[in-house]
């Protein structure tokens, strides 16, 4: 069975607002999932392209990538954009980063800590927060602070997976 591509996810954001504290502690958790999966990996596993995309240690670099935005659009929510900030589809700068050339420990030890910031600052907010609503530019739909926690929960899965499956398919060459 093939993957759905993360660009052809849709979501249905139909859950009630007050699950935001589950929302928090899936993206808090994510640091030590991502450090699990790669502990004991070899530097040349971590970094081994084996189908031609992303390596395992790409793959994480690529979530600290995106911890940016993250921000930007808990910025956005809190100043009542009407809109997020759209996302660089290009990846432009998970491939400028060259995370294959970076210790995996610095990337690692930077992810828990932007991310641990990150989930500090949620945790600060009062519950109608999450409720705050703009659209998001790819879905063309509204998702409120809480969906945007899901929405990021779930990108960061889908990458462990992906981790995962590299995992698996290296382990068999």
């Amino acid at each position: 069975m093939n993957r759905i591509k993360w660009t052809d996810r849709r979501f249905d954001f139909n859950f009630p607002t007050g699950i935001y504290p589950e929302m928090i502690e899936r993206v808090r958790g994510t640091p030590a999932r991502l450090e699990e999966l790669l502990d004991g990996l070899a530097p040349e596993t971590l970094t081994n392209q084996a189908d031609g995309r992303w390596s395992i240690q790409e793959n994480a670099g690529h979530l600290l990538d995106l911890e940016a935005i993250v921000s930007q659009r808990i910025d956005e929510y809190l100043a009542g954009n009407a809109t997020l900030h759209a996302a660089d589809m290009s990846n432009r700068k998970t491939y400028d980063a060259s995370h294959n050339n970076v210790p995996i420990d610095s990337i690692l030890k930077t992810f828990r800590a932007v991310r641990h910031d990150i989930v500090q600052r949620l945790e600060s907010f009062d519950a109608e927060i999450f409720a705050r609503a703009a659209l998001h530019p790819r879905l063309n739909v509204q998702m409120r602070l809480v969906d945007m926690l899901f929405f990021q929960a779930e990108h960061d899965d889908f990458h462990l997976a992906r981790i995962s499956e590299l995992k698996q398919l290296l382990a068999k060459q």
